[in-house]
């Protein structure tokens, strides 16, 4: 792109003369995906590589780097005919995770390392989780879990260089706060093997970046406060006439932060998961579904940012490495044009108030409960199984065009430049007024997403930029609910399970099929916009190639 489309240093909106501030890419990141071992599928890596080149991302973090079907890890050997050989000492190969972090680097991100789970010969219990089987125990022996991180990180030095892995992050474990399942130890335990592991990679090298805890969601009551989960504390949230009322508060956070700085261990990166949803359980012992409002995942990056800093580590990042709309990967919410402006929405709103937040995840390929029944299944991905564009890829192509500098910012959408190229590009949005403090929540079947289609009003967005050079043409790309919502064009095609190739051809075809015309300046510098959004809408500007 011509930098010469600006005609001045500064723009005019709306008759104002522009100031300029920083515009963070938060959304682009990091992303996330299941497990290490889906990453060895060849779909999988043709759809990562997609995401990249259209939606920017930087990292990338998934479970199961030491899982048994990476076979990072063995004490044992076996023939497959017989009985497995016991070995004198571990061995370690690398050669799975190499695939997987080979395709990644040259796709041109990165792996934001979450090192975990359990080898099944390291576990102290064999208990698992999810349909893979996950081992979410302390390890039996603590030296030889540091030797698994340390001979780990050694290699991956020695293959890419430490100036590369020094780019890296490492986050000890996945949501350990969700007893039994996630962590079968207690708070303590955890806490004591970030010590053990975060100690064991500062010996490796002092710049090396690791963090955690890796804590699942806020919550307004003292289930995680203890050693082990208390179901019973969560009963004034189960039963609160209005949730959202409640004192939300991290978990483990402050603990970590405590304990940690007691001990004078490093802590380079705090990391936790929001999702503005959460699960009580009510006296009978079944779990409630709470949606919180709308701005929940802003006022806890509020609180979080502001806890951070005055602690006893105020330089530490702050690394969201799991958001979405829902932590279900069966809530059809996910795969429709709801899903995609509550994101887009979110990520404008939150853009200085973190590192990162990383969306869960960029596909479909992705089996914590087995795979999906259907196309479209409400699974977390913004591509489905089958590489289909869901309208939450859109929303992340959207916002990876944008520039770095902001210029406009109203309630429905910014106006931005590059810094690089001057390039001018814009997002709206049309999150009805009508939902007020509302977020667009959970749905167990898609029918059940159908009843948001019928709440809000269009929206007119209507800006004049100047001082522009006379004759830029820029595209327009809408996303509506007859443009780009694949979902609902595979519901009206009878929401087949199983497609025909002329079924998948079709819908692939809808899935990109948005609604696209062009603007030009005029002949005195001036770019008019001037566009009637439906309900839900997404509009994306820029300036054409």
């Amino acid at each position: 792109m011509s930098n010469d489309i600006v005609l001045e240093s500064s723009l005019r909106i709306d008759g104002e003369l522009c100031s300029e501030s920083a515009l963070p890419h938060i959304w682009a990141e990091c992303v996330g995906a299941g497990r290490a071992n889906e990453a060895l599928r060849a779909d999988w890596q043709q759809q990562f590589r997609e995401v990249v080149d259209a939606c920017g991302f930087r990292y990338i973090r998934f479970h199961g780097v030491f899982h048994d079907d990476m076979f990072v890890y063995r004490e044992s050997y076996g023939s497959g005919f017989g009985p497995n050989v016991n070995l004198p000492s571990p061995v370690f190969t690398f050669s799975y995770v190499d695939k997987v972090f080979d395709h990644i680097l040259e796709c041109g991100a990165r792996p934001f390392v979450e090192l975990g789970f359990m080898p099944r010969e390291l576990a102290t219990e064999h208990e698992t989780v999810f349909w893979w089987g996950a081992h979410a125990s302390p390890p039996k022996d603590m030296a030889r879990w540091v030797e698994l991180v340390t001979r780990s990180i050694e290699h991956w030095i020695g293959r890419y260089g430490l100036a590369e892995v020094r780019e890296w992050r490492f986050e000890l474990w996945n949501e350990p706060n969700l007893m039994p399942h996630f962590w079968t130890g207690t708070k303590t335990e955890y806490f004591e093997l970030y010590e053990h592991t975060v100690r064991a990679i500062k010996k490796i090298d002092s710049e090396l970046k690791v963090g955690g805890p890796a804590t699942s969601v806020f919550v307004p009551d003292d289930r995680y406060k203890g050693e082990v989960e208390d179901r019973s504390a969560t009963l004034e949230t189960s039963t609160a006439p209005d949730v959202d009322a409640l004192d939300w508060r991290p978990v483990w956070i402050e603990d970590f932060i405590a304990w940690c700085a007691e001990r004078e261990l490093p802590v380079d990166f705090i990391s936790t998961h929001l999702y503005p949803t959460d699960y009580a359980y009510g006296a009978d012992g079944q779990g409630v579904h709470i949606t919180r409002y709308a701005d929940a995942t802003y006022d806890d990056l509020v609180l979080l940012r502001d806890l951070v800093a005055n602690s006893a580590y105020p330089d530490a990042e702050i690394h969201i490495t799991e958001w979405s709309t829902s932590p279900s990967s069966r809530d059809f919410i996910h795969d429709t044009l709801f899903a995609a402006t509550s994101i887009i929405r979110s990520y404008l709103k939150c853009a200085t108030l973190a590192d990162s937040i990383s969306y869960w995840t960029f596909t479909d390929v992705f089996e914590e409960g087995g795979a999906g029944i259907g196309p479209f299944h409400g699974g977390f991905g913004m591509v489905n199984e089958a590489g289909m564009h869901k309208p939450t890829f859109h929303a992340f192509a959207m916002l990876h065009r944008l520039g770095d500098r902001l210029l406009l910012a109203t309630s429905d959408g910014v106006v931005t430049r590059d810094s690089r190229t001057s390039a001018v590009s814009a997002l709206f949005f049309n999150y009805p007024e009508e939902m007020a403090r509302r977020a667009v929540g959970s749905a167990n079947s898609y029918p059940a997403t159908r009843a948001l289609a019928k709440v809000g009003s269009s929206r007119r967005v209507r800006h004049s930029i100047g001082q522009l050079k006379p004759g830029t043409t820029f595209l327009v790309e809408i996303m509506d609910w007859e443009h780009g919502n694949v979902a609902e064009a595979w519901h009206r095609l009878g929401s087949p399970i199983n497609l025909s190739r002329a079924d998948s051809k079709y819908l692939s075809v809808v899935a990109d099929s948005l609604r696209r015309f062009t603007l030009t300046v005029t002949d005195n510098g001036t770019l008019e916009i001037d566009v009637d959004l439906p309900p839900w809408a997404v509009l994306s500007l820029r300036q054409a190639a």
